[in-house]
Protein backbone atom coordinates (compact mmCIF):
# COMPACT_ATOMS: atom_id res chain seq x y z
CA UNK A 1 0.00 0.00 0.00
CA UNK A 2 1.33 3.27 -1.17
CA UNK A 3 0.64 6.80 1.24
CA UNK A 4 -1.25 8.08 -2.26
CA UNK A 5 -3.40 4.66 -2.18
CA UNK A 6 -4.42 5.64 1.79
CA UNK A 7 -5.06 8.99 1.01
CA UNK A 8 -7.26 8.34 -2.06
CA UNK A 9 -9.32 5.81 0.07
CA UNK A 10 -9.67 8.48 2.92
CA UNK A 11 -10.60 11.25 0.74
CA UNK A 12 -13.11 8.82 -0.99
CA UNK A 13 -14.38 8.21 2.37
CA UNK A 14 -14.60 11.95 3.40
CA UNK A 15 -16.55 12.35 0.09
CA UNK A 16 -18.82 9.70 0.64
CA UNK A 17 -19.82 11.45 3.94
CA UNK A 18 -20.26 14.53 2.10
CA UNK A 19 -22.41 13.32 -0.14
CA UNK A 20 -24.52 11.63 2.64
CA UNK A 21 -25.05 14.62 3.94
CA UNK A 22 -26.02 16.90 1.43
CA UNK A 23 -28.66 14.76 0.10
CA UNK A 24 -30.40 14.58 3.86
CA UNK A 25 -33.00 17.73 4.00
CA UNK A 26 -32.68 19.21 7.14
CA UNK A 27 -35.01 17.30 9.12
CA UNK A 28 -36.21 16.83 12.73
CA UNK A 29 -32.93 15.32 13.84
CA UNK A 30 -30.89 18.10 12.68
CA UNK A 31 -33.48 20.57 14.72
CA UNK A 32 -33.13 19.07 17.36
CA UNK A 33 -29.21 18.76 17.55
CA UNK A 34 -29.05 22.77 16.63
CA UNK A 35 -31.45 23.35 19.75
CA UNK A 36 -29.40 21.25 22.08
CA UNK A 37 -26.34 23.32 20.82
CA UNK A 38 -27.92 26.45 20.99
CA UNK A 39 -29.31 26.47 24.21
CA UNK A 40 -26.24 25.45 26.24
CA UNK A 41 -24.83 28.87 24.01
CA UNK A 42 -27.54 30.71 25.44
CA UNK A 43 -27.03 29.67 29.30
CA UNK A 44 -22.93 30.05 28.83
CA UNK A 45 -24.02 34.06 27.60
CA UNK A 46 -26.67 34.35 30.43
CA UNK A 47 -23.63 33.01 32.90
CA UNK A 48 -21.08 35.15 31.67
CA UNK A 49 -23.60 38.53 31.75
CA UNK A 50 -24.37 37.63 35.55
CA UNK A 51 -21.08 38.66 37.32
CA UNK A 52 -21.70 42.45 35.95
CA UNK A 53 -25.23 42.38 37.35
CA UNK A 54 -24.67 41.50 40.67
CA UNK A 55 -21.69 43.61 40.57
CA UNK A 56 -23.20 46.32 42.42
CA UNK A 57 -24.95 44.09 45.08
CA UNK A 58 -21.75 42.11 45.91
CA UNK A 59 -19.88 45.74 46.30
CA UNK A 60 -22.53 46.79 49.00
CA UNK A 61 -23.17 43.57 50.77
CA UNK A 62 -19.59 41.85 50.49
CA UNK A 63 -17.89 45.39 50.87
CA UNK A 64 -15.75 44.10 47.65
CA UNK A 65 -13.72 47.04 45.70
CA UNK A 66 -13.96 47.34 41.84
CA UNK A 67 -10.43 46.07 41.43
CA UNK A 68 -12.01 43.13 43.83
CA UNK A 69 -15.32 42.71 41.03
CA UNK A 70 -12.80 43.24 38.11
CA UNK A 71 -10.58 40.07 39.47
CA UNK A 72 -13.36 38.04 39.49
CA UNK A 73 -13.86 38.51 35.35
CA UNK A 74 -10.17 38.32 34.75
CA UNK A 75 -10.65 34.69 36.79
CA UNK A 76 -13.86 33.50 34.67
CA UNK A 77 -12.69 35.00 31.37
CA UNK A 78 -8.95 33.38 31.99
CA UNK A 79 -10.86 29.74 32.54
CA UNK A 80 -12.45 30.66 29.69
CA UNK A 81 -9.23 30.25 27.59
CA UNK A 82 -8.30 27.65 29.00
CA UNK A 83 -11.67 25.52 28.79
CA UNK A 84 -11.42 26.11 24.88
CA UNK A 85 -8.10 24.85 24.50
CA UNK A 86 -9.02 21.91 26.51
CA UNK A 87 -12.24 21.09 24.58
CA UNK A 88 -10.36 21.92 21.06
CA UNK A 89 -7.77 19.37 22.27
CA UNK A 90 -10.54 16.50 23.40
CA UNK A 91 -12.73 17.27 20.48
CA UNK A 92 -9.66 16.67 18.11
CA UNK A 93 -8.26 13.45 20.56
CA UNK A 94 -11.89 11.91 21.92
CA UNK A 95 -14.54 13.42 19.54
CA UNK A 96 -17.01 16.50 19.38
CA UNK A 97 -19.58 14.98 20.63
CA UNK A 98 -17.44 14.28 24.26
CA UNK A 99 -16.25 17.68 24.20
CA UNK A 100 -19.60 18.99 24.42
CA UNK A 101 -20.54 16.53 27.31
CA UNK A 102 -17.94 17.96 29.62
CA UNK A 103 -18.95 21.73 29.48
CA UNK A 104 -22.07 21.96 31.11
CA UNK A 105 -21.18 20.11 33.79
CA UNK A 106 -18.20 21.80 34.52
CA UNK A 107 -20.99 25.39 34.28
CA UNK A 108 -23.32 23.37 36.20
CA UNK A 109 -21.20 22.80 39.37
CA UNK A 110 -19.23 26.05 38.86
CA UNK A 111 -22.50 27.81 39.12
CA UNK A 112 -23.87 25.92 42.30
CA UNK A 113 -20.51 26.66 43.76
CA UNK A 114 -21.09 30.73 43.03
CA UNK A 115 -24.90 30.71 44.32
CA UNK A 116 -23.70 28.63 48.37
CA UNK A 117 -20.22 30.69 48.32
CA UNK A 118 -19.39 31.75 51.81
CA UNK A 119 -16.96 34.88 51.00
CA UNK A 120 -14.92 35.66 48.24
CA UNK A 121 -12.45 33.41 47.81
CA UNK A 122 -15.07 30.90 47.06
CA UNK A 123 -16.69 32.68 44.39
CA UNK A 124 -13.70 33.47 42.89
CA UNK A 125 -13.03 29.27 42.65
CA UNK A 126 -16.86 29.27 41.50
CA UNK A 127 -16.14 31.58 38.57
CA UNK A 128 -13.18 29.75 37.43
CA UNK A 129 -15.39 26.34 37.22
CA UNK A 130 -17.80 27.92 35.25
CA UNK A 131 -15.42 29.52 32.87
CA UNK A 132 -13.79 26.56 32.22
CA UNK A 133 -17.33 25.09 31.14
CA UNK A 134 -18.06 28.16 29.51
CA UNK A 135 -14.99 28.33 27.53
CA UNK A 136 -15.65 25.11 25.66
CA UNK A 137 -18.96 24.77 25.18
CA UNK A 138 -19.15 27.51 21.79
CA UNK A 139 -16.00 26.15 20.27
CA UNK A 140 -17.53 22.78 20.66
CA UNK A 141 -20.46 23.65 19.41
CA UNK A 142 -19.29 25.31 16.43
CA UNK A 143 -17.39 22.17 15.06
CA UNK A 144 -20.07 19.93 15.92
CA UNK A 145 -22.99 21.96 14.06
CA UNK A 146 -20.51 22.45 10.91
CA UNK A 147 -19.90 18.84 10.75
CA UNK A 148 -23.24 17.12 10.87
CA UNK A 149 -25.24 19.42 8.29
CA UNK A 150 -25.21 20.07 4.00
CA UNK A 151 -22.87 21.81 2.43
CA UNK A 152 -25.71 24.56 1.31
CA UNK A 153 -27.07 24.75 5.12
CA UNK A 154 -24.05 24.58 6.94
CA UNK A 155 -22.84 28.39 7.36
CA UNK A 156 -26.19 29.46 8.58
CA UNK A 157 -26.50 26.59 11.17
CA UNK A 158 -23.16 27.79 12.60
CA UNK A 159 -23.93 31.37 12.87
CA UNK A 160 -27.69 30.88 14.29
CA UNK A 161 -25.32 29.62 17.27
CA UNK A 162 -25.16 32.86 18.26
CA UNK A 163 -28.59 33.97 18.06
CA UNK A 164 -28.49 32.31 21.55
CA UNK A 165 -25.68 33.01 22.35
CA UNK A 166 -24.52 36.91 21.94
CA UNK A 167 -28.58 37.47 20.27
CA UNK A 168 -31.49 36.37 22.97
CA UNK A 169 -28.27 35.20 25.36
CA UNK A 170 -27.50 39.18 25.79
CA UNK A 171 -31.10 40.67 25.77
CA UNK A 172 -32.73 38.42 28.16
CA UNK A 173 -29.76 38.29 30.83
CA UNK A 174 -30.37 42.04 31.52
CA UNK A 175 -33.73 41.66 32.39
CA UNK A 176 -33.93 38.38 34.08
CA UNK A 177 -30.96 39.88 36.15
CA UNK A 178 -33.34 43.23 36.57
CA UNK A 179 -36.19 41.11 37.12
CA UNK A 180 -34.71 38.76 39.36
CA UNK A 181 -32.55 41.57 41.57
CA UNK A 182 -35.41 44.08 40.82
CA UNK A 183 -39.33 43.33 41.42
CA UNK A 184 -38.87 39.98 42.56
CA UNK A 185 -35.60 40.88 44.77
CA UNK A 186 -37.85 40.53 48.12
CA UNK A 187 -39.45 37.47 47.13
CA UNK A 188 -36.21 35.37 46.79
CA UNK A 189 -34.90 37.03 50.29
CA UNK A 190 -33.50 40.69 49.01
CA UNK A 191 -29.96 41.58 48.28
CA UNK A 192 -28.49 39.24 50.30
CA UNK A 193 -29.74 36.46 48.91
CA UNK A 194 -31.39 37.36 44.93
CA UNK A 195 -27.94 37.25 43.46
CA UNK A 196 -27.54 33.73 45.10
CA UNK A 197 -30.70 32.51 43.64
CA UNK A 198 -29.95 34.42 40.12
CA UNK A 199 -27.06 31.96 39.61
CA UNK A 200 -29.22 28.83 40.88
CA UNK A 201 -31.93 29.31 38.84
CA UNK A 202 -29.54 29.26 35.49
CA UNK A 203 -28.64 25.90 37.11
CA UNK A 204 -32.19 24.22 36.69
CA UNK A 205 -32.40 24.85 32.53
CA UNK A 206 -29.30 24.05 32.18
CA UNK A 207 -29.63 20.62 33.75
CA UNK A 208 -32.69 19.67 31.53
CA UNK A 209 -30.14 20.29 28.12
CA UNK A 210 -27.57 18.15 29.62
CA UNK A 211 -29.81 15.31 30.20
CA UNK A 212 -30.80 15.84 26.42
CA UNK A 213 -27.64 16.04 25.14
CA UNK A 214 -26.89 12.16 26.04
CA UNK A 215 -28.82 11.65 22.36
CA UNK A 216 -26.34 13.80 20.92
CA UNK A 217 -24.14 11.55 18.18
CA UNK A 218 -20.48 11.71 17.23
CA UNK A 219 -20.07 13.86 13.55
CA UNK A 220 -19.99 11.36 10.59
CA UNK A 221 -16.62 13.45 9.30
CA UNK A 222 -14.77 12.50 12.98
CA UNK A 223 -15.87 8.97 12.88
CA UNK A 224 -14.46 8.55 9.29
CA UNK A 225 -11.36 10.07 9.87
CA UNK A 226 -10.57 7.80 12.55
CA UNK A 227 -11.85 4.88 10.67
CA UNK A 228 -14.68 3.98 12.67
CA UNK A 229 -17.25 3.94 9.12
CA UNK A 230 -19.53 1.52 10.83
CA UNK A 231 -20.78 3.97 13.92
CA UNK A 232 -20.51 7.00 11.02
CA UNK A 233 -23.12 5.01 8.55
CA UNK A 234 -25.25 4.28 11.94
CA UNK A 235 -24.84 8.26 12.36
CA UNK A 236 -25.86 8.88 9.28
CA UNK A 237 -28.93 6.65 8.55
CA UNK A 238 -30.18 8.43 12.07
CA UNK A 239 -29.98 11.59 10.52
CA UNK A 240 -31.61 10.48 7.09
CA UNK A 241 -34.47 9.15 9.35
CA UNK A 242 -34.73 12.26 11.46
CA UNK A 243 -34.33 10.68 14.70
CA UNK A 244 -31.65 10.44 17.04
CA UNK A 245 -32.21 7.82 19.04
CA UNK A 246 -33.95 4.27 17.56
CA UNK A 247 -33.77 0.76 18.44
CA UNK A 248 -35.15 -0.83 14.90
CA UNK A 249 -32.80 1.45 12.70
CA UNK A 250 -32.14 -0.04 9.57
CA UNK A 251 -28.59 0.95 8.90
CA UNK A 252 -27.74 2.15 5.33
CA UNK A 253 -24.40 1.83 3.85
CA UNK A 254 -23.71 5.71 3.06
CA UNK A 255 -19.99 5.17 3.61
CA UNK A 256 -18.03 1.66 2.34
CA UNK A 257 -16.53 -0.62 4.86
CA UNK A 258 -12.89 0.15 5.83
CA UNK A 259 -9.90 -1.56 4.08
CA UNK A 260 -6.60 -2.13 5.18
CA UNK A 261 -5.68 0.10 1.95
CA UNK A 262 -6.80 3.24 4.04
CA UNK A 263 -4.58 1.61 6.83
CA UNK A 264 -4.49 3.25 10.51
CA UNK A 265 -6.41 6.61 10.86
CA UNK A 266 -4.00 9.71 10.68
CA UNK A 267 -2.31 11.20 14.21
CA UNK A 268 -3.64 14.25 15.54
CA UNK A 269 -0.61 17.03 15.23
CA UNK A 270 -2.29 20.06 16.41
CA UNK A 271 0.54 22.26 15.47
CA UNK A 272 -0.51 22.02 12.29
CA UNK A 273 -3.37 25.05 13.02
CA UNK A 274 0.47 27.30 12.99
CA UNK A 275 2.27 25.92 9.97
CA UNK A 276 2.27 26.82 6.18
CA UNK A 277 -1.52 27.58 4.93
CA UNK A 278 -3.32 26.86 8.14
CA UNK A 279 -1.36 28.93 10.01
CA UNK A 280 -2.45 32.53 7.02
CA UNK A 281 -5.62 30.79 7.83
CA UNK A 282 -5.48 31.31 12.04
CA UNK A 283 -4.13 34.42 11.55
CA UNK A 284 -6.36 36.47 9.85
CA UNK A 285 -9.54 35.04 11.33
CA UNK A 286 -7.64 35.25 14.86
CA UNK A 287 -6.70 38.95 14.20
CA UNK A 288 -10.54 39.48 13.11
CA UNK A 289 -11.85 37.71 16.15
CA UNK A 290 -9.35 39.87 18.54
CA UNK A 291 -10.92 42.59 17.20
CA UNK A 292 -14.44 42.59 16.81
CA UNK A 293 -14.68 40.42 20.12
CA UNK A 294 -12.66 42.68 21.77
CA UNK A 295 -14.98 45.83 20.61
CA UNK A 296 -18.22 44.08 21.58
CA UNK A 297 -16.88 43.25 24.80
CA UNK A 298 -15.41 46.41 25.88
CA UNK A 299 -18.99 48.48 24.88
CA UNK A 300 -21.28 45.48 27.11
CA UNK A 301 -18.65 46.25 29.84
CA UNK A 302 -18.69 50.15 29.37
CA UNK A 303 -22.16 51.19 28.49
CA UNK A 304 -23.72 51.40 31.81
CA UNK A 305 -21.03 53.38 33.01
CA UNK A 306 -21.06 55.88 29.79
CA UNK A 307 -24.72 56.06 29.49
CA UNK A 308 -24.47 57.10 34.19
CA UNK A 309 -22.16 59.46 33.21
CA UNK A 310 -23.95 61.36 30.65
CA UNK A 311 -27.05 61.52 33.53
CA UNK A 312 -28.73 58.41 33.27
CA UNK A 313 -30.03 56.71 36.07
CA UNK A 314 -28.58 53.00 36.66
CA UNK A 315 -31.87 51.13 35.96
CA UNK A 316 -32.35 53.38 33.20
CA UNK A 317 -28.63 52.68 31.24
CA UNK A 318 -29.29 48.98 32.20
CA UNK A 319 -32.95 49.23 30.33
CA UNK A 320 -30.98 51.33 27.17
CA UNK A 321 -28.54 48.65 27.12
CA UNK A 322 -30.36 45.52 26.81
CA UNK A 323 -32.52 47.76 24.49
CA UNK A 324 -29.70 48.38 21.98
CA UNK A 325 -28.94 44.05 22.21
CA UNK A 326 -31.75 43.92 20.15
CA UNK A 327 -29.60 44.78 17.79
CA UNK A 328 -27.42 41.81 18.58
CA UNK A 329 -30.54 39.43 18.18
CA UNK A 330 -31.85 41.18 14.41
CA UNK A 331 -28.02 40.59 13.72
CA UNK A 332 -27.42 37.52 14.72
CA UNK A 333 -30.18 36.43 12.60
CA UNK A 334 -28.88 38.57 9.68
CA UNK A 335 -25.93 36.36 9.85
CA UNK A 336 -28.09 33.51 9.70
CA UNK A 337 -29.51 34.61 6.35
CA UNK A 338 -26.46 35.85 4.98
CA UNK A 339 -24.73 32.70 5.51
CA UNK A 340 -26.92 31.05 3.28
CA UNK A 341 -26.52 33.71 0.19
CA UNK A 342 -23.45 36.13 0.02
CA UNK A 343 -19.46 35.32 0.50
CA UNK A 344 -18.18 35.36 3.90
CA UNK A 345 -15.26 38.00 2.34
CA UNK A 346 -18.07 39.98 1.45
CA UNK A 347 -20.50 39.93 4.35
CA UNK A 348 -17.53 40.52 6.85
CA UNK A 349 -15.80 43.70 4.79
CA UNK A 350 -19.38 45.37 4.36
CA UNK A 351 -19.78 44.61 8.34
CA UNK A 352 -16.84 45.90 9.31
CA UNK A 353 -17.32 49.11 7.51
CA UNK A 354 -20.37 49.38 9.11
CA UNK A 355 -19.51 48.61 12.26
CA UNK A 356 -16.52 51.48 12.29
CA UNK A 357 -19.37 53.86 10.56
CA UNK A 358 -22.14 53.20 13.64
CA UNK A 359 -19.33 53.57 15.97
CA UNK A 360 -17.90 56.82 15.02
CA UNK A 361 -21.70 57.76 15.01
CA UNK A 362 -22.26 56.78 18.73
CA UNK A 363 -18.89 58.48 19.66
CA UNK A 364 -19.79 61.15 18.40
CA UNK A 365 -23.47 62.01 17.82
CA UNK A 366 -25.48 59.68 20.77
CA UNK A 367 -26.32 62.63 22.87
CA UNK A 368 -30.57 62.13 23.81
CA UNK A 369 -32.15 58.90 24.56
CA UNK A 370 -33.37 58.14 20.41
CA UNK A 371 -29.86 58.58 19.27
CA UNK A 372 -28.06 56.59 22.42
CA UNK A 373 -30.70 53.75 21.17
CA UNK A 374 -30.45 54.21 17.25
CA UNK A 375 -26.63 54.24 16.92
CA UNK A 376 -26.16 51.57 19.79
CA UNK A 377 -28.49 49.26 18.17
CA UNK A 378 -26.77 49.88 14.60
CA UNK A 379 -23.41 49.55 16.26
CA UNK A 380 -24.58 46.03 18.09
CA UNK A 381 -26.55 44.98 14.81
CA UNK A 382 -23.20 44.84 13.02
CA UNK A 383 -21.43 43.17 15.92
CA UNK A 384 -23.41 40.00 15.77
CA UNK A 385 -23.37 39.69 12.02
CA UNK A 386 -19.39 39.78 12.40
CA UNK A 387 -19.44 37.49 15.26
CA UNK A 388 -21.89 35.01 13.72
CA UNK A 389 -20.27 34.85 10.25
CA UNK A 390 -17.01 34.27 11.81
CA UNK A 391 -18.53 31.35 14.03
CA UNK A 392 -19.60 30.07 10.38
CA UNK A 393 -16.48 30.32 8.96
CA UNK A 394 -13.79 29.41 11.58
CA UNK A 395 -14.75 25.21 11.58
CA UNK A 396 -14.61 25.67 7.69
CA UNK A 397 -10.99 26.96 7.51
CA UNK A 398 -9.49 23.37 8.96
CA UNK A 399 -9.53 19.89 8.39
CA UNK A 400 -11.41 17.27 10.29
CA UNK A 401 -8.24 15.79 11.97
CA UNK A 402 -7.37 19.55 13.67
CA UNK A 403 -11.19 21.51 13.21
CA UNK A 404 -11.60 21.57 17.08
CA UNK A 405 -8.40 22.97 18.04
CA UNK A 406 -8.25 25.19 15.08
CA UNK A 407 -11.76 26.64 15.72
CA UNK A 408 -10.68 27.03 19.22
CA UNK A 409 -7.56 28.76 18.62
CA UNK A 410 -9.47 31.28 16.44
CA UNK A 411 -12.39 31.65 19.39
CA UNK A 412 -9.46 32.47 22.15
CA UNK A 413 -8.36 35.45 20.88
CA UNK A 414 -11.55 36.59 21.69
CA UNK A 415 -11.67 35.75 24.89
CA UNK A 416 -8.18 37.38 25.25
CA UNK A 417 -9.37 40.70 23.68
CA UNK A 418 -12.13 40.47 25.79
CA UNK A 419 -10.17 40.19 29.07
CA UNK A 420 -7.42 43.21 27.75
CA UNK A 421 -9.23 45.49 25.30
CA UNK A 422 -11.83 46.72 28.40
CA UNK A 423 -8.86 47.60 30.25
CA UNK A 424 -7.68 50.21 27.61
CA UNK A 425 -10.82 51.36 26.81
CA UNK A 426 -11.58 52.11 30.76
CA UNK A 427 -8.56 54.27 30.91
CA UNK A 428 -9.36 56.43 27.09
CA UNK A 429 -12.58 56.61 29.03
CA UNK A 430 -11.55 58.36 32.09
CA UNK A 431 -8.91 60.15 30.34
CA UNK A 432 -10.15 61.02 26.60
CA UNK A 433 -13.76 60.65 26.75
CA UNK A 434 -16.21 58.41 24.99
CA UNK A 435 -15.30 59.91 21.72
CA UNK A 436 -11.95 58.70 22.01
CA UNK A 437 -12.94 55.48 22.96
CA UNK A 438 -15.09 54.81 19.87
CA UNK A 439 -12.74 55.97 17.58
CA UNK A 440 -10.12 53.20 18.74
CA UNK A 441 -13.00 50.43 18.11
CA UNK A 442 -14.00 51.95 14.90
CA UNK A 443 -10.21 51.46 14.13
CA UNK A 444 -10.27 47.67 15.16
CA UNK A 445 -12.92 47.11 12.66
CA UNK A 446 -10.75 48.77 10.34
CA UNK A 447 -8.28 46.47 10.97
CA UNK A 448 -10.18 43.19 10.80
CA UNK A 449 -11.83 44.77 7.58
CA UNK A 450 -8.02 43.87 6.03
CA UNK A 451 -7.50 40.97 7.81
CA UNK A 452 -10.54 38.98 6.52
CA UNK A 453 -9.18 39.20 2.88
CA UNK A 454 -6.34 37.12 3.88
CA UNK A 455 -8.92 34.03 4.65
CA UNK A 456 -9.89 31.78 1.92
CA UNK A 457 -13.82 32.10 0.60
CA UNK A 458 -15.58 29.24 1.82
CA UNK A 459 -19.18 29.78 0.30
CA UNK A 460 -20.84 26.99 -1.45
CA UNK A 461 -18.12 24.86 -0.92
CA UNK A 462 -17.83 21.41 0.80
CA UNK A 463 -14.77 20.99 3.76
CA UNK A 464 -13.25 18.61 1.09
CA UNK A 465 -12.94 21.37 -1.71
CA UNK A 466 -11.59 24.06 0.82
CA UNK A 467 -9.18 21.64 2.75
CA UNK A 468 -7.94 19.46 0.25
CA UNK A 469 -5.19 16.17 0.83
CA UNK A 470 -2.44 18.97 -0.40
CA UNK A 471 -3.00 19.92 2.94
CA UNK A 472 -2.59 16.51 4.22
CA UNK A 473 0.71 17.13 6.87
CA UNK A 474 3.81 15.48 5.34
CA UNK A 475 5.06 11.88 6.98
Amino acid sequence: MTSSDATDASRSSSGAVTRALDAIPFNRAHKLILAMVLFGAFFDVMEENALGAIGPTLKDIWGISTPQLALLQTITISAMIIGKVFAGIVGDYRGRRYALAFNLVLYCFGALVCALAPNYLVLAIGRFIVGLGLGGEIAAGMTILSELVATKYRGAIVASLNIGAGGLGNVISFGFAAMVLGPLGQFFGGPETSWRWMFGLLVLPALMVMFYRRYLPETPRYLVSRGRHDEANRVLSLLQAGRLHDDQLVVTEFVPPKTDVEGPAPKVHLGEVFQGVLLRRTCALAVASWMTFGAQITVLVLMPTILVEQGFTVTKSLTFTMVMNFGSLFGAVAATYAAIHWPRRLVMTVGAIAACLSALAFGTLASSAATILLFGGAFQFFVLLLNSTIFAWSPELYPTRVRAFGTAMIAVQGNVAGALAPIGAGWLLDSSGMGTVFIVISGMYAVMAVATRFAPETHGRTLEEINPTSLLPRS
